[in-house]
């Protein structure tokens, strides 16, 4: 058997089961090996009083259920993961490495630290396994640095949660065609139900990757529309009209180029449940949530109200060193929400009166994401802003809280991650955009351009 051919052995380090806690069980027909050092770490996390430690609870219990019946030998020496009680494509082993009894000589990275600790036992692992080929994975960017010079030949990141191998890849949600849409159109039949309009045209006229309530439009100006249904031959669009589309006001606020108009067309659309809006600082994503959702609750009455929440940065993730009840609490995190509620409102003549009077009447409540699990939003909107700092697990535990009749808008810029364990190509905004770019309950939109101000704007490109 070649060494390409041949099962290999995946090291993991303790912030890969922070990550995800199932995460051992995504090596396929491969070997995973957890050091002794990684079951300290998480006992240690365990008991914090973060939100971490829910994840480090989670991976060992699910450690504790896939080793239970083995005895201390098996699990040195691996215990098949076919046993593990739920689906899943492993057919690998799962073993515990006692790297506590690496001895002196055998150990190449001095030194107490637990990161040098996993490096040397998969050292071990190399030189005791070889020609089987033994791949620490790590998050930790230092520690794929470290294990690389101490003389490991494979690091990696994780990557199932990275459904793209680049950003440019990411769906913006609209496709742009090349001079007049209608030329390139050879059939088309077009039917009218009361105010819409719908054209059936073939598969063949149009750019090859497309998806349900995917926006298109032509360079003249002359069409946009969007994708209802699509199969290997027709599609479906709903004609939406280039100057109707700009002609849309929320709340007193007008699109300013096309990309805000079609994310006030998925705003405002009822039937989409999720809302994803992606785009540069001062593109206008939180104001035109903030007015479309306002629209909705106090002059159209379809939704009852507003819950605004966003991920507080780590040091603060307990939003307990603040004075307050949790709203007060939120209100330093939730500056951009009161902001934009102050833009809406500036041309009253009492604006502190408008903004408090608007808070009340439509029903606005600032949450705190750690205190969403566990809940059913009914009848609601909520707006979940700056969420490229929340992870795909994170994303989902909110996700799954919306009731019936309740849209979420996620709100995110991939260019401004707070985050020390997230990248734009891990982050969770990254993950779900990928993840429901064809599900007829939502829709993507990318606004490009700042329209804050002709200095944010030359500081988004050049800086």
């Amino acid at each position: 058997m070649s060494n390409d051919q041949m099962t290999k052995i995946y090291v993991l380090d303790t912030n890969i089961l922070l990550h995800e806690p199932f995460a051992f069980l995504n090596f396929q027909e491969h070997d995973v090996y957890i050091p002794m050092i990684v079951l300290e770490e998480l006992d240690a996390i365990k008991d914090r009083k973060k939100d971490v430690s829910r994840d480090a609870r989670i991976a060992i219990r699910a450690l504790e259920e896939a080793l239970k019946d083995a005895t201390p030998e098996e699990i040195a020496d691996g215990v098949p993961m076919n046993k593990y009680q739920s689906e899943h494509g492993s057919t690998g082993r799962l073993a515990i490495y006692p790297d506590h009894l690496l001895s002196q000589d055998r150990v190449t990275l001095p030194g107490p630290e637990n990161d040098n600790t996993i490096i040397n036992a998969a050292l071990h692992l190399q030189k005791d396994k070889s020609p089987q080929h033994v791949i620490l994975v790590t998050k930790d960017i230092n520690m794929r640095l470290k294990a690389k010079g101490a003389g490991l030949e494979r690091v990696e990141d994780y990557r199932t949660d990275q459904l793209i191998s680049d950003l440019k890849y990411l769906s913006t949600g609209y496709v742009e065609v090349e001079g007049d849409f209608w030329s390139k159109v050879k059939s088309c039949d077009s039917e009218t139900e009361g105010r819409e309009t719908i054209h059936t045209v073939e598969r063949a006229a149009l750019p090859p990757t497309l998806f349900v309530n995917q926006y298109l439009f032509d360079q003249t100006k002359g069409f946009a529309g969007k994708v209802i249904e699509h199969d290997d031959k027709l599609v479906k669009l709903k004609d939406l009209g280039y100057d109707r589309m700009m002609g849309r006001h929320a709340w007193g606020i007008s699109p300013k180029n096309f990309h805000q108009a079609m994310a006030l067309d998925a705003l405002l659309d009822t039937s989409i449940d999720l809302c994803l809006l992606t785009g540069p600082a001062g593109s206008g994503k939180t104001l035109l949530a903030l007015a479309a959702a306002l629209e909705m609750v106090v002059e159209k009455g379809i939704y009852e109200k507003i819950i605004v929440t966003r991920n507080t940065p780590e040091i603060a993730e307990s939003i307990g060193f603040l004075p307050g009840t949790e709203e007060e609490k939120m209100a330093p995190w939730l500056g951009a929400i009161s902001d934009s509620l102050d833009f809406l409102h500036r041309h009253d003549e009492c604006r502190e009166g408008s903004t408090r009077y608007i808070i009340e009447k439509a029903n606005i409540q600032f949450k705190s994401v750690n205190f969403m699990r566990g809940r059913s939003i009914q009848k609601s909107i909520v707006i979940l802003d700056e969420c490229q700092n929340m992870t795909s697990s994170q994303l989902k535990t909110i996700i799954t809280r919306a009731g019936e009749g309740t849209k979420l808008i996620c709100c995110g810029n991939l260019a401004q991650i707070d985050s020390n364990y997230l990248s734009p190509l891990t982050s969770g905004l990254t993950y779900i955009v990928e993840r429901f770019k064809d599900f007829e309950g939502s829709a993507t939109v990318h606004i490009a351009g700042v329209m804050r101000s002709r200095l944010a704007s030359f500081a988004e490109k050049n800086l």
